[in-house]
């Protein structure tokens, strides 16, 4: 009996010992999306405590507390929420009409030799033209209305998705494309099943770097001849040296930069939820 249970308390310690060594301790994590909110909150308080003692100059840039209470003021008075109307519908028009006219050039020229050699040169020499180097011309030819921020927007956003989709038809792997003649898939269905799925990472790739480049196109072209839009507030505060006023404007153009961002990766996850991907460590 004394064997037994000094084999059991053995089994017993070899067990705590085996629990001890082999779980980790249960650490209670912060959230992602909390932890990477800590990097502009340090930056907000440097601000306020750089303007609280007057380090920082309110005629140079105003505090975050006087920014926001403008912002709240802004939005109570349904400024804002105009002007940022006329925003959205603007980089919403060009994007979709950019996003479009890039993808089918992309495919062409992807998925035929022909349309490479004719598509693909034209788009490298055009993309390394400055977009907001073309604003001249584009007054010439299109006015100042609401058409020539909408192109622009859209001739800024097309690049991106043209050359990350092209590159992404160009890199499929052969032996898929093998595989599929194998089993004697038809053209079209290599392409609808093969091909197109698996341009779609680039694709969105591409898709996130456009939606960057329409609210960057389209802060500079709300301040050509416009009378509308955040650009055109923040134009206007400039004139009458309100930083709080501009900041908003930047404030918002950043916010809704993320937020696209952030809605185009759930689309992304949902449409590649197929791709195991590296999360890291």
């Amino acid at each position: 009996m004394e064997v037994d249970s000094r084999v059991a308390g053995t089994a017993g310690l070899g067990t705590s010992r085996t629990s001890s060594w082999r779980g980790r301790p249960v650490r209670r994590h912060v959230p992602r999306g909390l932890r990477r909110l800590l990097g502009p909150l340090l930056l907000l308080v440097i601000w306020q405590a750089t303007s609280a003692t007057g380090l920082l100059d309110p005629g140079t840039l105003a505090s975050p507390l006087t920014v926001a209470s403008t912002a709240a003021d802004m939005v109570s008075s349904g400024q804002l929420l105009e002007h940022l109307g006329v925003s959205l519908r603007r980089a919403g028009l060009g994007l979709v009409a950019g996003v479009s006219v890039g993808t089918g050039l992309a495919v062409i020229a992807g998925l035929f030799r022909l349309g490479e050699d004719v598509i693909d040169g034209t788009m490298q020499i055009l993309r390394s033209m400055p977009v907001l180097g073309l604003i001249p011309l584009a007054i010439l030819w299109f006015g100042i209305g609401e058409e020539v921020k909408i192109i622009l927007v859209a001739v800024g956003t097309a690049f991106p998705v043209y050359i990350n989709t092209h590159a992404a038809i160009r890199g499929i792997d052969p032996r898929y494309v093998e595989l599929a003649r194998t089993v004697r898939l038809s053209k079209a269905a290599l392409v609808r099943r093969v091909i197109l799925p698996g341009a779609l990472p680039g694709f969105f790739v591409g898709l996130r770097f456009s939606v960057t480049i329409a609210w960057l196109v389209l802060v500079v072209v709300e301040q050509i001849n416009a009378s509308s839009g955040i650009g055109f507030l923040m134009m206007q505060a400039r004139a009458f040296n309100q930083t709080d006023v501009i900041v908003v404007g930047l404030a918002v153009y950043g916010l809704l930069g993320l937020l696209s961002n952030g809605l185009v990766r759930l689309v992304e996850g949902r449409a590649l939820r197929w791709r195991p991907e590296f999360a890291g460590n």
